[in-house]
């Protein structure tokens, strides 16, 4: 599926502002941001139910941009699933083979293959209000699924289950995808969700693409504040450059803290942000060599299972939160200790902000 240049406009406010990538056969990408960042308005571009201002889609280089959505052989996952409440499970699934006129003994057997698929065929004849969230989940998916679509679009699909059942969700969806090799483009606010499922993850807010690319990638090397803001942790301070060395790049707090970067700046460049991610913080001996360490004095400290999270005072309005893995025997931090912390310039990276 290719989208090209696609905006759409309320009167003059514009929902969605010349969006352009390519889901390439087989992909699970997901389309990641806060509310009103427009994710869903592109969803609903793709699936028919919402007219794009301008731009184009096509699937297999076939321009689809004014088709209608029954014409467009998508299938589609709603937050709310939207079963027939007066119909079966078995008929649920059915319809969209009846809508395409297939015979009986075609819609039967396709019917049980998706059954036996997502593991529900003793609950054929129950009604969906008979069927827990997780059961409805993998109905919805069966039905999106069963005319065997080019495309599959998920709008939020695991948001009204609560966080163990939406993780085993998720691991199944992903399971069958990957079996499937379905082509899948996803909406979700959740960012441990996008990290989770997705090949790909398209970051947009305000209805502007901000990046594209895989997990790990948009995790580690964001290409703004915004994207760092908004995947994961970030400490995230104003800086000002004072030298710069190629790539890596001395930069100064407000109040005058040294910090060694990596970046692409040119001289002169102003309003400058160093993100550094939790998990680059680390405490350091007196014998180890790294770009940046400092004396800190911890503020506070949560213990989150897992993982413990720990605010770190480094100067007189510099505080920096270090978030480290509980393993058995490592030493907890208490409020008012004082370590020695540090971070590798590699790990600080510096963005311009508009």
């Amino acid at each position: 599926m290719s989208l090209q240049g696609l905006s759409k406009y309320y009167g003059t406010f514009c929902a969605v502002g010349d969006v352009s990538f390519i889901v390439q056969p087989g992909e699970f990408l997901t389309l990641l941001g806060p509310s009103g960042s427009g994710k869903t308005t592109i969803l609903m571009m793709l699936a028919g139910f919402v007219q794009p201002s301008s731009g184009q889609i096509s699937i297999d280089g076939e321009d689809i941009t004014h088709k209608p959505p029954h014409r467009r052989e998508i299938g589609v996952v709603f937050q709310n699933y939207a079963l027939f409440p007066h119909m079966t499970v078995e008929r649920n699934l059915a319809y969209p083979l009846q809508a395409r006129r297939w015979s009986r003994p075609q819609i039967a057997c396709r019917v049980n293959e998706m059954l036996a698929l997502v593991q529900l065929k003793e609950y054929a004849n129950r009604y969906p209000w008979q069927l827990s969230g997780g059961q409805q989940q993998r109905i919805a998916f069966a039905r999106a699924l069963i005319f065997d679509p080019p495309v599959v679009l998920m709008d939020e699909p695991f948001s009204s289950l609560d966080k163990q059942l939406r993780e085993e969700m998720q691991l199944e969806m992903k399971q069958l995808h990957k079996q499937l090799g379905l082509t899948v483009i996803s909406v979700t606010h959740d960012q441990t969700e996008a990290v989770t499922m997705s090949d790909r993850i398209a970051v947009l807010s305000h209805g502007w693409l901000q990046q594209v690319g895989k997990p790990q990638e948009v995790y580690t090397r964001p290409k703004s504040a915004f994207v760092a803001r908004f995947l994961g942790d970030s400490n995230l301070l104003q800086v000002k450059p004072q030298r710069i060395l190629g790539r890596k790049i001395q930069v100064a707090t407000p109040d005058g803290l040294l910090v060694w970067a990596s970046g692409d700046l040119l001289p002169g460049t102003k309003n400058v942000v160093c993100m550094i991610r939790p998990e680059e913080v680390y405490q350091v001996n007196d014998i180890e060599s790294v770009e940046n360490v400092f004396d800190a004095r911890v503020e506070a400290a949560i213990y989150q299972g897992g993982v413990t999270k720990s605010w770190l005072r480094i100067g007189a309005n510099t505080t920096v939160l270090m978030k480290h893995h509980n393993r058995a025997g490592e030493q907890r931090f208490e409020p008012g200790e004082k370590i020695r912390i540090g971070w590798s310039a590699e790990g600080a990276r510096l963005f311009e902000e508009p």
